[in-house]
């Protein structure tokens, strides 16, 4: 188990370390006036005094706002990470300091430790869980069930996480609710397009200091997030060619001005690639030994299974790293494929990586807030499963970003919500 202690000694000066991640946090906190207002709430109103929430994010600077933000409404946190290779360990280091607040998170760890600090969490016997990818939840399910009489309920973070909690919930082993926080307008039309979009594209080009103009760029999936990554690729002056296995998104992508073809095609063409599907071997060997030389392989799902990293392993002839982030295959024929950030999420896990825009996660964490605000209230009116957060919820988050932005919107008239909403004015 890894505690802060053994994070800021492996950084060598824990004062300095809490006082780097203490500044990351408040520039972070400058530009989230979502959070700004609901901490105001909170504070006020405590509407968390005495819950327990677990956390498994990425844990960096908006994360931690999102985690001091609930334990300002009275919460007790505990946090770990959701990805080796997305923690900031200052970030970590200085959220550990905040009263009300525990920290397991590290960065670089192996599998074993992160799994040991999900069990730290869990430890803290949560009464309700926010998850990144549901591993949280899944070790609860599995290893703890005794618990899950004492868990109210739970938010799921992204596409991953939510994809997992159906086939659970289909199977009938989802034992309490949870939020599909994904699935929801506020964060499926801005943190899945712009986030993922904007935060993919600027950590690869950082981590290569290549170009996008000029390139073709194949993007497989064109969910939410693939869109995002196509758009922001197009606007960058890039070729875009999207794979896909749905013939309406293809469709889309097609109508959109995206080529559309197969991978097993697409991978002749392609200069950089981008997975965004949240599903396993979508570049595969096949793939590999038709590709160009010197293309870059990057992944923008959850998790790192989406390019076959062992069938690549399998075979190269020689491995090395080409920079920070990058790892190079060199193919029998000479060929060189570039991995980068070990084919995890790039946008977190690359070593110049900063995650989504601030702006954006406000937003999606406003979502989470409200979400966790509403567990502890209402929780007892959900049953076990998955559940679409509540519209007034959605709605609420987005109207304190147009009041903090000084926007303001029309309204309806008692006879235009009237004519809207019923079924007996004809021509």
């Amino acid at each position: 188990m890894t505690d802060v202690r053994t994070i800021t000694e492996r950084l060598g000066d824990p004062e300095s370390a809490r006082e780097e991640g203490r500044r990351k946090i408040e520039w972070a906190r400058e530009h989230m006036p979502i959070l700004a207002a609901l901490d105001e709430r909170f504070e006020a109103e405590e509407p968390l005094a005495g819950e327990r929430v677990g956390m498994a994010m990425h844990v960096e600077a908006k994360t931690a706002a999102l985690a001091e933000t609930l334990a300002a409404g009275g919460a007790a946190v505990a946090i770990t990470g959701c990805n080796p290779l997305s923690t900031h360990d200052d970030v970590s280091a200085a959220l550990d300091a905040v009263e009300g607040v525990t920290s397991y998170a590290e960065r670089g760890i192996d599998d074993a430790a992160y799994y040991r600090a999900i069990e730290a969490v869990i430890a803290h016997e949560p009464s309700i869980t926010v998850d990144d990818g549901m591993d949280l939840l899944a070790a609860i399910h599995e290893d703890h069930p005794g618990l899950i009489d004492s868990i109210v309920g739970g938010c799921e973070e992204t596409t991953t996480g939510v994809h997992r909690l159906r086939a659970m919930d289909r199977d009938g082993a989802l034992d309490y609710p949870v939020f599909a926080v994904n699935d929801t307008p506020m964060k499926r039309l801005f943190d899945n397009v712009h986030g993922t979009g904007e935060s993919s594209l600027a950590a690869i080009a950082m981590t290569t200091n290549l170009s996008y103009a000029g390139k073709t760029v194949v993007v497989a999936g064109y969910g939410y997030c693939g869109r995002g990554v196509a758009k922001k690729a197009a606007g960058q002056n890039a070729r875009v060619v999207v794979c896909e296995v749905d013939p309406r998104r293809a469709l889309e992508a097609h109508m959109e001005g995206h080529e559309v073809m197969p991978m097993r095609e697409a991978a002749r063409e392609g200069d950089v690639f981008v997975t965004t599907t949240g599903n396993r071997d979508v570049i595969t060997r096949e793939h590999f030994e038709r590709m160009r030389d010197g293309v870059l392989l990057a992944n923008a799902g959850h998790f790192d299974v989406e390019i076959d990293l062992d069938a690549l392993d399998a075979l190269a002839t020689a491995t090395r790293e080409a920079r920070a982030g990058v790892r190079e295959y060199e193919l029998p024929d000479g060929t060189r494929l570039n991995v980068l950030a070990e084919g995890r999420l790039v946008n977190l896990a690359s070593p110049t990586a900063l995650g989504h825009p601030v702006e954006v996660m406000d937003q999606s964490f406003g979502v989470q807030a409200v979400c966790v605000r509403e567990l502890a209230e209402d929780g007892g009116e959900y049953e076990p499963g998955v559940h679409d957060v509540p519209d007034a919820l959605d709605r609420e988050v987005a109207g304190t970003k147009l009041d903090a932005e000084g926007l303001a919107i029309d309204e309806l008239s008692d006879a235009q919500s009237e004519y809207m909403g019923s079924w007996d004015h004809g021509t």
